[in-house]
């Protein structure tokens, strides 16, 4: 085997390895997010009516327009992949902070959101919450630690988006080496499909 091959060998099994480890990493990030998902189960079934009024509370306009914001993210990090894939750099650049600038807005919404609750008084330990049912209280609990550690997944995705604009920028990201890209990409579908759970379970309660 010459230098070339061997290059190339050691090449792809570090791409296989990289891809690997995201996979596990994803498959923890799917334990965790899914056992918040069955307490939410357990707890709307013995509180089925609370969580019903309590979800009213919630801003359903808010919750549709940020749901089009990451599904409209996924599309443009896929397509900044495609873009590598064929050689575009400047197009794949493009889309990658256009998908950077969709979190952002994401967070912005979620701010403004959560904001407005507190002006309400409705977070966790005020006395206005305190004052509600029992169900009501376990609803904003899980409401704030699984949109709160959603929206960190978020800020760390966009971050990770970042770091993989520089890199292909710099050309460390390329048409024949694109496993990163490709890792970031599939860490940001994760955090957009966690929120197309979220959503209904939260802001479209029957």
């Amino acid at each position: 085997m010459n230098t070339q091959e061997h290059a190339v060998s050691h090449v792809h099994r570090d791409d296989i390895a990289s891809r690997m480890g995201m996979w596990l990493f994803l498959f923890t990030e799917l334990l965790l997010f899914g056992g918040m998902f069955f307490l939410y189960s357990v707890y709307r079934f013995m509180n089925a009516e609370e969580f019903h009024v309590a979800a009213k509370e919630l801003n359903t306009l808010i919750g549709c327009f940020n749901t089009a914001i990451l599904l409209t993210s996924s599309l443009t990090m896929a397509l900044s992949i495609t873009a590598i894939q064929k050689d575009n750099k400047r197009l794949s650049i493009l889309f990658q902070v256009i998908t950077i600038s969709l979190a952002l807005g994401f967070m912005v919404n979620k701010y403004f959101e959560w904001t407005t609750k507190f002006d309400h008084g409705i977070y966790p330990g005020s006395d206005t919450l305190l004052a509600k049912e029992p169900g009501e209280i376990l609803f904003f609990g899980l409401y704030y630690v699984m949109t709160g550690l959603h929206g960190l997944h978020v800020v760390i995705g966009a971050v990770l988006i970042g770091v993989m604009t520089r890199f292909t920028i710099k050309g460390v990201i390329t048409k024949d080496s694109f496993v990163k890209l490709e890792a970031a990409g599939l860490y940001w579908h994760l955090v957009d499909i966690i929120w197309i759970f979220l959503f209904p379970l939260f802001y479209l309660i029957t």
